[in-house]
C-alpha cells in the first residue's frame, strides 16, 4: 500500500484501521483471539496505521493492539488518546485532561501497548477546565523524555488547533469527515493546510450509512453506539438521507466499485495528507475498505460530486446532545 505523510514527517500507509470497533461502540465484538488475528491479517496486507484509546473498553482495546502488533513494533504506527478520567470500577467518568491525569493515562498506555513509545498520542477531547496550552507543553515534555513521536487533537475546534501549534506543532487532527459529514470543509480542512497539519478521518463511511448495507429496516444490536445518533434514531431522517447513499452507489456502478471503496476514495481524494482510519472487524469489509485507495477521480468529476452534495439536503445531528456537549467550539 502507498503511504502518505502527516504533519512534518509521519509516514503512515494511506489508509488506517480504525480498531474501536473490536471491543466498544459496535457489538456484536470478536473474541480476543480472533481480534488479534485480525489486526494482524490487516498488518499482512499493507495497513501499517493502527488506531486505538485508552477509553475503548476502557482498556482492552489497547491491550488486544499491544498484542497483536508486539511482534512488529518497529513496522507499524500506533495511534491512541487520553483526556478521560475514570471511576474505581473503571467506568468513564468524564472529560479530563489535568496533568495528573495525562500522566496517568500515557503510563496506562504505554503498558497495555507494549512499548515504550507512542508515534501518535491524541487529545481525545477538548477539556475546557485546562488551557490547551499547558497540554501542549506536558506533550513538548513526553516528546523529549521520547514516550511520544508526535502528538495530535482530535474533534478540536481551529482556534484551539492553532493554540496548541504555537507550543508545540500539532502533527494530525481527527475528527468526523465523510460525504455524511462534510462540516470540517468550512473552517477546520483550511487552517490544517494553512499550518502543515494531518488529517485523520474517522467515521469516513458514515458509521456504515454509506456502505448502502443499512435502510429503515436495519436492525442494529442493543448497545450499538448509532442507536443513541439522531441520524440513525430518525426512520424519517433514514428515509431522507438515504438519497446520498443512492447517489453513492450511481458513483459506484460508473467505476465499477463498491459504495464503500466510492466513499473512502472520495476522502483521500481531497487533500494529500489526509489519511482515513475506517473501522470493521470482517476481513472482506477490510479488503473492501482498502480497494478505496484504488478508485480515483479527475477534477471534473470531483466538482460535479461537489455540486451534487451540494444539491442533497442532508438531515438529522450526528451525535445527540450529551456528545454535542463534548465537542470543541472555543
Amino acid at each position: 500500500m502507498k503511504k502518505r505523510i502527516l504533519g512534518k514527517g509521519l509516514e503512515v500507509s494511506e489508509i488506517g484501521l480504525g480498531c474501536m470497533g473490536l471491543s466498544f461502540s459496535f457489538p456484536p465484538f470478536p473474541t480476543r483471539e480472533e481480534a488479534v488475528s485480525f489486526i494482524r491479517q490487516a498488518y499482512n496486507k499493507g495497513v501499517t496505521f493502527f488506531d486505538t484509546a485508552e477509553v475503548y473498553g476502557p482498556f482492552d482495546n489497547e491491550e488486544v493492539l499491544g498484542e497483536a502488533l508486539e511482534h512488529v513494533r518497529d513496522k507499524v504506527v500506533i495511534a491512541t488518546k487520553f483526556g478521560f478520567s475514570y471511576t474505581k470500577d473503571g467506568k468513564r467518568d468524564g472529560i479530563d485532561s489535568s496533568e495528573e491525569n495525562i500522566r496517568r493515562a500515557i503510563e496506562g498506555s504505554l503498558k497495555r501497548l507494549r512499548t515504550n513509545y507512542i508515534d501518535l498520542y491524541y487529545q481525545h477531547r477538548v477539556d475546557p477546565n485546562t488551557p490547551i496550552e499547558k497540554v501542549a507543553s506536558i506533550m513538548k515534555e513526553f516528546y523529549e523524555q521520547g514516550k511520544i513521536k508526535h502528538w495530535g487533537l482530535s474533534e478540536a475546534s481551529a482556534n484551539t488547533i492553532r493554540k496548541a501549534h504555537a507550543v508545540f506543532p500539532v502533527t494530525a487532527l481527527q475528527s468526523e469527515y465523510s460525504l455524511f459529514w462534510r462540516e470540517p470543509e468550512k473552517e477546520i480542512i483550511p487552517t490544517l493546510e494553512e499550518l502543515g497539519i494531518g488529517f485523520v478521518p474517522f467515521s469516513p463511511l458514515g458509521k456504515g450509512f454509506l456502505t448502502g448495507q443499512i435502510n429503515v429496516d436495519t436492525p442494529l444490536e442493543p448497545g450499538d453506539f448509532r442507536l443513541s445518533i439522531p441520524r440513525f434514531q430518525n426512520k424519517e431522517y433514514l428515509k431522507e438521507n438515504l438519497k446520498l447513499v443512492d447517489f453513492v452507489k450511481e458513483l459506484a456502478s460508473k467505476k465499477n466499485t463498491t459504495p464503500a471503496a466510492i466513499a473512502i476514495g472520495w476522502v483521500l481524494a481531497q487533500k494529500e495528507w489526509i489519511v482515513p482510519i475506517p473501522g470493521t472487524k470482517k476481513i472482506e469489509r477490510l479488503e473492501e475498505n482498502l480497494s478505496g485507495a484504488e478508485v480515483k477521480f479527475t477534477q471534473e468529476e470531483l466538482k460535479e460530486i461537489k455540486k451534487r452534495l451540494d444539491e442533497i439536503e442532508l438531515i438529522g445531528d450526528r451525535y445527540n446532545e450529551y456528545y454535542k456537549s463534548t465537542i470543541d467550539k472555543s
